[in-house]
């Protein structure tokens, strides 16, 4: 049936013509949609209803969703909105369907344009605030997660929540070491740019929002991008954008980082996660830090990004951490995305233990690439993860290791054809990963290279940040026992997408540009049949994690796609690792668990930070918050810090060194666990 839509459609895409322009303000400086914005509203909506894997409906159900995203996302912590606005808002509930059919955007408007005066309100309060002189002897308490909170019912009690929020940020401020004065004169420069801010929203802005409030329906890795949006986007898929190589999404009154691009610095430092929220922004050594708080995220993503080979300080908020925590500085040199960068790197570790001596290879792998030029260039040895991860591993066998460890932390995925070619390395051929698209077409994709470049023993190091093609790759190692994997529990991110361009549906393109459209098209599934979608890969040996599925990840997305089964591929597994090794390794690192220092300081970390997560009210009260945080610095000072990683070797270079210089507790353990998996694997041939 769906097949037959699209073909019946596709005459009427090639008939949404029209002139694209349109003021974006009527005269009243009310915002107010364009021709264009018309234009593509209407091409969006059918490439959902035709093209998306979702089979949904625009229907009252959906209008319902779309509603609730674009409430939320304009005052998801409830600041700005009275109740009476919302009662106000609720006629279109059940309408939004009906006008987005037929090119209507009036209701997003008038939304937004209430926003607007709401917004703009409440900052009108804080600059008349700022300089107030707070009580900190009171004990008070400030709800900074309202997620939960019912809308004020008055004017009078927004005040009090907005007078405790400024009460809050200044205690913060005075508890990083800020005189009065200071205080003062940060939160009226904050609430004077959050001002200057919002007067530069226009028409896009109200666009782009209402259009991801469509898409986030359909399922959160679908997005509409504005044209000035879409250059950015594409420029960071070539991996030719000068700056740090983040990914930033507004998040209420903070700019988050959502992505690091493998081979940028911001990766490169492995001082910055996925989560972090940027509060100030530096130029050079000895610039000045602004404060961003307030900021839109295309405003931070300016400032931040620059000419190469200068230097930016950034001011974090640590994902998870409380707002008034404390923050940490990193400075990074801007840099053009190399491939370089991103390419595997390699070092050889010494281990012993009972005796026994272990020589172990460890190949990091953050990113799935080809470099398609080179590929041109040189079509028997071209730049890419396979290529050059074969390169390595011929190192290391040169270096006798005993076994070899691949680890994809932080490996977000990449080209999916790398993903199969490098489980290629280690597989003798056969289905690595099968692809269902939207019309329940299934693809099987197999490894065509028969050879097996390594076959010793071999583990593989997940985390909460490994995703798609990470996943296969992981995936089909488990499946086919060639090796244990360990770690956390992946991402689940187990679609895929396509971009379009939406002047491409249009027959007599005009001169304006459009936006783009990212839409989810097929799902992957393993060899077993079982999709890669929430669930990801969950190791053999599963540690101790920072974050939840619920927190971090695809079964954190309402919106996302539901797992499922198809039928398993043809598949033989390998039989290199079975239960009794499994149970082996499991014993011995929940013995690591109880007795290994690092561990247990790891242990203690994950949870203070699910604890601190868990904090929705914090006390405006000095003497309170100081011991709060005294407290943590004691204990932080009294404990080995933890934190090193692989990617602070020289690049490119294989390294030796002992196990007991790492501090990083993961990178370890997983080591232990392969030296473990030889020894058992000895026996079980002896």
């Amino acid at each position: 049936m769906k097949m037959i839509k699209k073909i019946m459609w596709l005459p009427l895409m090639l008939l949404l013509t029209g002139t694209l322009f349109g003021a974006e303000r009527d005269t009243t400086g009310i915002l107010q949609p364009t021709e264009a914005h018309l234009t593509e509203s209407r091409i969006i909506v059918q490439i959902l209803d035709y093209f998306h894997y979702r089979e949904t409906d625009l229907n009252d159900s959906l209008s319902s969703v779309i509603f609730n995203n674009f409430i939320r996302s304009l005052d998801g912590n409830k600041n700005y909105f009275l109740a009476s606005d919302i009662r106000s808002f609720e006629k279109y509930r059940y309408e939004l369907d009906n006008t987005l059919k037929n090119g209507d955007l009036v209701p997003a408007f008038y939304i937004f344009n209430i926003y607007m005066k709401r917004l703009e309100s409440r900052l009108d309060y804080a600059l008349a605030h700022s300089g107030d002189k707070f009580d900190y002897t009171k004990k008070e308490t400030f709800r900074f997660d309202r997620d939960k909170a019912s809308y004020a019912s008055s004017v009078a009690e927004l005040d009090e929540v907005w007078r405790k929020t400024l009460k809050n940020q200044a205690l913060s401020l005075k508890l990083s070491g800020s005189e009065p004065d200071k205080v003062v004169e940060v939160l009226t420069k904050r609430y004077e740019r959050f001002k200057s801010n919002v007067a530069k929203y226009n028409s896009n802005d109200v666009f782009e929002i209402y259009m991801n409030s469509l898409t986030e329906g359909f399922d959160p890795h679908t997005n509409y991008f504005t044209p000035l949006n879409a250059e950015d986007f594409e420029m960071q898929s070539k991996k030719s954008l000068e700056g740090i190589g983040a990914t930033l999404q507004q998040d209420g009154d903070f700019t988050k980082i959502t992505d690091l691009r493998a081979g940028g610095p911001a990766f490169l430092s492995q001082q910055i996660t996925k989560e972090d929220r940027v509060i100030g922004i530096a130029q050079g050594s000895d610039g000045e830090m602004i404060d961003v708080v307030g900021w839109r995220s295309d405003e931070v993503a300016g400032e931040i990004r620059g000419p190469k080979g200068t230097l930016v300080r950034l001011k974090l908020l640590p994902g998870g951490a409380t707002p008034g925590s404390e923050t940490k500085e990193v400075s990074l040199v801007r840099d053009k995305i190399k491939l370089d960068d991103a390419k595997p790197k390699s070092e050889v570790v010494q281990y012993s233990e009972n005796g026994s001596d272990y020589t172990i290879g460890v190949i990091t792998v953050p990113d799935f690439y080809i470099d398609g030029d080179d590929m041109a260039k040189n079509p028997d040895n071209y730049a890419s993860t396979t290529n050059d991860v074969k390169a390595l591993i011929k190192d290391l066998e040169g270096q006798n290791v005993d076994g070899i460890m691949i680890d994809l932390r932080n490996n977000g995925g990449g080209a999916l054809v790398e993903a199969i070619s490098m489980s290629g390395l280690f597989l003798p051929g056969g289905t690595v990963v099968q692809v269902k698209d939207s019309r329940g077409q299934i693809q099987k994709y197999d490894d065509d290279n028969k050879g097996v470049s390594y076959e010793g023993p071999l583990n593989v190091m997940i985390n909460r940040f490994s995703a798609s093609a990470s996943e296969i790759f992981a995936g089909a190692i488990q499946d086919y026992k060639r090796g244990v994997v360990v770690g956390e529990q992946t991402y689940g991110k187990g679609t895929v997408q396509n971009v379009r361009g939406l002047k491409d549906f249009l027959r007599q393109p005009g001169e304006e540009e459009l936006g783009l459209l990212k839409f989810t098209i097929a799902k992957f599934y393993r060899v077993t049949g079982s999709s890669t979608q929430h669930r990801g890969v969950t190791p053999d040996i599963e540690y101790p994690s920072v974050y939840s599925a619920a927190e971090f990840g695809e079964s954190s997305k309402p919106s996302a796609l539901p797992w499922d089964k198809i039928a398993a591929a043809p598949f033989k597994p390998m039989d290199y690792v079975d239960n009794d090794m499994l149970s082996i390794l499991k014993k011995r690192h929940d013995e690591r668990l109880k007795k290994d220092q690092a561990l247990l300081d790891l242990q203690y970390d994950i949870a203070e930070l699910a604890k601190n997560r868990s904090q929705k009210v914090v006390s405006l009260n000095y003497n309170q918050r100081k011991k709060e945080q005294d407290d943590r610095k004691e204990k932080r000072d009294a404990r080995v810090k933890i934190g090193a990683s692989l990617s602070e070797l020289e690049a490119n270079k294989v390294q030796d060194r002992s196990l007991n210089d790492m501090k990083d507790a993961y990178l370890k353990e997983s080591i232990k666990l392969l030296a473990d998996q030889i020894q058992a694997g000895k026996k079980r041939r002896g």
